[in-house]
Order: structure tokens, then C-alpha cells, then sequence
């Protein structure tokens, strides 16, 4: 047995240093890791409406992306929201939609095969609400079967019980511009013009127009949006005009000095099409920034071009960082200084729309992107505090400063029930999410179980570093609800659910790796439960793996097939239970490593084809590609220090 623990020790020595190699031949001259963030295709197939709809499509090689989109359908004739999906309606028709403005013919064997695909699942009227608004644009759709949303809302108090702040991040930055868009209900002409009539189920002549009707309590918005209609068609929409006024100005006020709208794509979108509605030009600085933020997004090659719907070189720096000193780099490696220094300079300084419900708090946090001061994150902040705390850098007292202002803005981000969300304060009001407008059931962001573990996990990396936090409001009086809540949210299996990543895999880990860092006495219980619930859904082959229709039924959460992201989830989940209680899964814990050694790559990486990130669970999923790099090496360092 010794004789096999120093077998796989020195493979896992050999495993870690080609890893550490490649990581390390990725870095960005300026100090930061960054890689393709994927998604479906309807990011890209939206942005060439917008360039259609703007007359900008000329001037960017968007004849490359037919051969994106051609590569991307699947032998059903859809494509995918996720890899292995098999394929999904709203998709497929934005897919669709996208290749006939490129000029490919209705007649195409390719888009006869993605209407078959669409037709036996309704058709257009069973899409989601922004495919069908998409598609009214350029009046492929009527306007009439899209929600009304007054632009009075953007008048409401801040102090009423509803106003735009009570809507997750990317849902305002989202709905505000489309307020003017929704009041304009604008059919712009494009070229080619086309009809997608052929893609209406029940025949172009029978559709109707209308929203659909659950047989329950939510229909008292449909109701309510009958009214809303009511009053458009009689002129009759109260405080219109300052409304608009208010929204213009609030898209202008949060443009980046990079022309990023809250550093996603659908918010930048959005705004252009707002700006489009209000008759911009071209032209203008404004519009034009807009216009370079979303090529700024993209990604060409020699044959493609593809848009991605975010960029996380904060996010992906800070995580390799963390690989790299937990397989041994030295902490005061020059790329690990380099790295450091980079985050120090992307920390924001500035107030963002937190502020509104957050009136406690100081700016000091980090955001996801290289730029989006309005829109800084929790989940990113916690990371990049572990991050910096593991490192040396020469400035040590502004490295330290700068962490004690995270931690501050973090702990006054804590929610009523004990829990950290995402962005926001308190943004927890359910109803939103049974709007017919709120379809992708994304209109909040309420705490969650992922995001409060890496907060306590940061909490616990610091104690064991300095043995206490200096100057800070995490008081153990917060700390102790956040574990309450995290009791609270553990599932009936053992397990707990993951927000930002796919799912129960994901969200188990970090709970494990917070509960062993800072309650491994008091939540001994809860972590062996977390514990168990891993070991029983390894997979024979030793890895891990978890489908997202684990989202869409729970009797799927811990299975698929396995991926280096999610087994490196469930190493790193049961290697800190081991620590906390004692009671190693070894034999479990062997086979995952095994999993991970036998699939990397010669020259140090994993591969995998499944998307491992959730952006909207049900909704809209994420690959980042540094998953399957980073967390296998944080994996494989963390049990060389347990067995070595």
C-alpha cells in the first residue's frame, strides 16, 4: 500500500508541474489570466441583429458567423442551451433567425432541418419572451404578444416597495433600457428584410398574440398587462415622458468609459437598442464606444466570429492564483506578484448601485470584468481576498489595506436571513420572477448557499493566516448566522445547491471547504452528511460529474458524466471534510485523483465539453474554460499536502 501511495504521490508531483507550466505560459503580459467564457448562441445570433438593425453589420466580419453557427447545430436540427441538451426551442429559433439575415435561404438542408426541430416544439409562440421581442424588431413577431412595461416604474421611490433597485443587477441593467424600447415598439428595416412565418406551428394566419395564461394567481399580471395595453392604445400612460427621460439618463449615467453597459452583453444590447429608439446616430460617442464595447466581446478566428455574453479576467485570475499557491508555487513567484498587483489596481473605489440598498457600506470590492464599477460582486470579492491573502507582494500594507476594505464592504452586503447574495442587499422579492416578462425566473438575486461558503471560507483562510481580522465588521455575530443559514440550506440529502456553478457538486464543495475552515466542531454533523452524499455519487470511472437538468429535477443532482471541474469540486469538497473530521474518504478520494490523472493532457490540461457554470439556473448556462485547468490543479495541490 505505501508502495502505491508513493506511486501515485510522484505521479501527482509529475501532474502538478506540467499544470503549473501551462498556467503559467497563459498569463496576460499585464498580469491577468483570461480565456473564453462560452454560452449558446443566441449571445451571438443577438448581436447580429443589433449590427443589422444599426447598419453596422458591414463593417465587422459577421459572414464568419454562419460557420459558427453551422458548426454549432446538432444532428437533431436544433441547437444547444447546453452541450448534450438536445437541443432547445428559443435557441434554435434565434439560430434560425440569425443565418436569414446572413443571407442563407429558408430553402438551406440546414435550416429545413432546424425548422422541423422548431415546428415539433410549437413553434415560434412557444418561445421565451426576449426571442419573441427580439424577432419584433424586425417584425417577425407582433408587439402585441410581448408584456407592457410602463416607464413610470422608473419613477417609483427607492423607498417603495417596488422600484428598479428591488430587480437583480442584470435585470435593471437589462430593463431599463428596454422600457424606452418596450414604449417605442419600434420594427426597424433591415437587409436582407425576411418573414419567418414558416416557423409559426399553428400557421401565420392563427397565431395569437397574447400572453399565456398559467390558471392560477399570476394571471393577475396578464390581467394587469391587459390594462397596461389598454392605457397605450388610449394614450393614457401616466408620467410617460419623465419616465423615458429618467430611464436615457440612467443608461447614459452607467456606461463605462469602455462603452460597457454592467459588463454583460444582454445589458449592452439593450442599451444600444434603447439609444436606437431615441435616435441616436451612429456616430455618435456614445453609440460608437457602445458599439466597440460589444466587439470587445468577441472572439474571431480565421473562419468564425462568436460573442460571448461576459468576461471574467478577475474572476479567472484570482482562481488560478489560488491553484498555483495551493500546488506549491511560492507565494512571492513573480507571476503570482504580478497577478496580485493587477487585482490591486482593478479593486473599485467608486459607489455602484449597491449603494441604494446597502447604505452602510464603502466601496472596496472587485467586479467580474476588467471594468464595471457600478456592478462589483460578492463571490469575486471573496475570491480575490483569498487570493491576495495568499500571496507576497512587495506593497504589503496596501495589500493588506485593500483587503480590510473588501472585508467591511462584504460584511455590510450580508442579507436579513444570514446569507451573502451576489450583488445585491436583500434583493429577494419572489413575485418578480412570476411577471409574464420574468420568464427566465431571473428577475432577483436573493442569498445563496455557494456564495455565503466562500464568504466564510474567506473568513476562515485569514483566521488561519493572522489568527484574526483586523479592523473589520465580520463579526462573529455575523459569522454565526451565516453558518445558521447554511444549516438551514442544507438539503435533505446532505448536500447543498449551487447558484453559480452546476450544482449540487458545486455547492457542496464550497459549503465543505467553509464549514472545515471555520465550524469544524460545531457543524461536524452537517459536514459528514456533505461528505457521504459525495462519496455515493462518484461515478465507477472515479470521477465526478452532474447534469444541469439537475436544476430542472432534483432527482439528478450529483449525476452525469464525470468532468475534471466538477471532480476537482468533489476532491476539494471531500479532502476539507477529511481534515474537519478526521474521517478521510480515501479510498474515494484515490480514485477521483486517479480520474484527473488519467485524463489530463500531455501538456498539462483537462478537457471537457459540458458547461460546469449556471448563469440562470433552467436558463442560461456558462463554460468557463479555465474550469477544467484551474480546479484540477487546486485539487491535486490540496492532496499532496493531505498525503505527502
Amino acid at each position: 500500500m505505501q508502495i502505491q501511495d508513493r506511486t501515485l504521490l510522484s505521479r501527482v508531483e509529475q501532474a502538478i508541474q506540467v499544470s503549473q507550466s501551462y498556467l503559467l505560459s497563459t498569463q496576460h503580459p499585464d498580469g491577468y489570466w483570461w480565456v473564453e467564457l462560452e454560452s449558446n448562441v443566441t449571445i451571438t445570433s443577438e448581436a447580429v441583429l443589433l449590427h443589422k438593425i444599426w447598419g453596422t453589420d458591414q463593417s465587422r466580419n459577421l459572414h464568419k458567423v454562419e460557420t459558427y453557427l453551422r458548426q454549432q447545430q446538432r444532428d437533431h436540427g436544433g441547437w444547444e442551451l447546453f452541450y448534450g441538451d438536445g437541443g432547445e426551442l428559443s435557441t434554435t429559433v434565434e439560430a434560425y433567425m440569425a443565418l436569414r439575415l446572413l443571407g442563407v435561404p429558408a430553402s438551406d438542408p440546414s435550416l429545413l432541418r432546424a425548422k422541423t426541430f422548431i415546428l415539433a416544439r410549437g413553434g415560434i409562440s412557444k418561445t421565451r419572451i426576449f426571442t419573441k421581442m427580439h424577432l419584433a424588431l424586425i417584425g417577425c413577431y407582433s408587439w402585441r404578444g410581448l408584456p407592457s412595461i410602463p416607464p413610470w416604474i422608473m419613477l417609483l421611490p427607492d423607498n417603495f416597495f417596488f422600484n428598479i433597485y428591488e430587480m437583480s443587477s442584470w435585470a435593471r441593467g437589462s430593463t431599463v433600457p428596454l422600457l424606452i424600447v418596450f414604449d417605442r415598439k419600434p420594427v426597424f428595416q433591415v437587409e436582407p428584410q425576411i418573414t419567418l412565418d414558416e416557423l409559426y406551428a399553428e400557421g401565420i394566419e392563427q397565431v395569437r398574440y397574447e400572453l399565456p395564461r398559467n390558471h392560477d394567481w399570476t394571471d393577475f399580471f396578464v390581467t394587469l398587462d391587459d390594462l397596461f395595453k389598454l392605457g397605450e392604445n388610449l394614450n393614457l400612460v401616466p408620467f410617460r415622458e419623465q419616465g423615458l427621460r429618467a430611464a436615457e439618463k440612467w443608461v447614459l449615467e452607467r456606461q463605462e468609459a469602455t462603452g460597457d453597459w454592467g459588463g454583460i452583453i444582454p445589458a449592452m444590447l439593450n442599451s444600444l437598442l434603447a439609444l436606437k429608439c431615441l435616435d441616436y446616430a451612429p456616430a455618435d460617442p456614445i453609440v460608437d464606444r457602445g458599439l466597440r464595447a460589444v466587439d470587445n466581446f468577441a472572439i474571431e478566428d480565421e473562419t468564425t466570429y462568436r460573442v460571448q455574453p461576459c468576461v471574467s479576467p478577475v474572476w479567472d485570475t484570482a482562481l488560478v492564483m489560488r491553484s498555483l499557491v495551493d500546488s506549491g508555487l511560492a507565494p512571492d513567484h513573480p507571476a503570482l506578484v504580478k497577478a496580485g498587483n493587477w487585482l490591486l489596481e482593478k479593486q473599485i473605489l467608486d459607489y455602484g448601485d449597491w449603494i441604494v440598498k446597502n447604505r452602510q457600506g464603502k466601496p472596496g470590492a472587485w467586479a467580474f470584468e476588467f471594468d464595471n464599477r457600478f456592478y462589483p460582486d460578492v463571490d469575486d470579492s471573496a475570491v480575490v481576498v483569498m487570493a491576495l491573502n495568499a500571496v507576497q507582494l512587495p506593497n504589503e500594507d496596501l495589500k493588506q489595506a485593500a483587503i480590510v476594505r473588501a472585508l467591511n464592504w462584504i460584511a455590510t452586503m450580508q442579507c436579513r436571513p444570514g446569507g451573502w447574495a451576489a450583488f445585491d442587499l436583500d434583493n429577494d422579492q419572489d413575485w418578480l420572477n412570476k411577471l409574464p416578462y420574468g420568464d427566465l425566473k431571473a428577475m432577483i438575486d436573493p442569498n445563496t448557499a455557494d456564495v455565503t461558503a466562500r464568504v466564510l471560507e474567506m473568513v476562515g483562510r485569514i483566521q488561519h493566516s493572522v489568527s484574526t481580522i483586523p479592523n473589520t465588521s465580520l463579526s462573529d455575530e455575523r459569522l454565526a448566522r451565516g453558518l445558521a443559514y447554511l444549516r438551514q440550506e442544507q438539503e435533505p440529502e446532505g448536500c447543498w445547491f449551487g447558484r453559480w456553478g452546476v450544482n449540487y457538486i458545486y455547492g457542496t464543495s464550497g459549503v465543505l471547504a467553509a464549514l472545515a475552515l471555520v465550524a469544524p466542531k460545531t457543524h461536524r454533523s452537517d459536514i459528514e452528511r456533505g461528505a457521504a452524499w459525495l462519496v455515493q455519487c462518484q461515478n465507477a470511472n472515479g470521477g465526478w460529474g452532474e447534469t444541469c437538468f439537475s436544476y430542472n429535477d432534483r432527482a439528478l443532482m450529483g449525476q452525469g458524466d464525470s468532468t475534471a471541474s466538477q471532480t476537482a469540486w468533489a476532491l476539494i469538497g471531500l479532502l476539507a471534510a477529511g481534515e474537519a473530521t478526521g474521517r478521510y474518504a480515501e479510498d474515494e478520494i484515490d480514485r477521483g485523483v486517479t480520474y484527473l490523472l488519467e485524463t489530463q493532457r500531455s501538456d498539462g490540461t483537462w478537457d471537457e465539453n459540458y458547461f460546469t457554470g449556471t448563469g440562470f439556473p433552467c436558463h442560461f448556462y456558462l463554460k468557463y474554460h479555465l474550469y477544467q485547468q484551474h480546479f484540477p490543479l487546486t485539487a491535486l495541490g490540496r492532496y499532496r499536502v493531505q498525503r505527502g
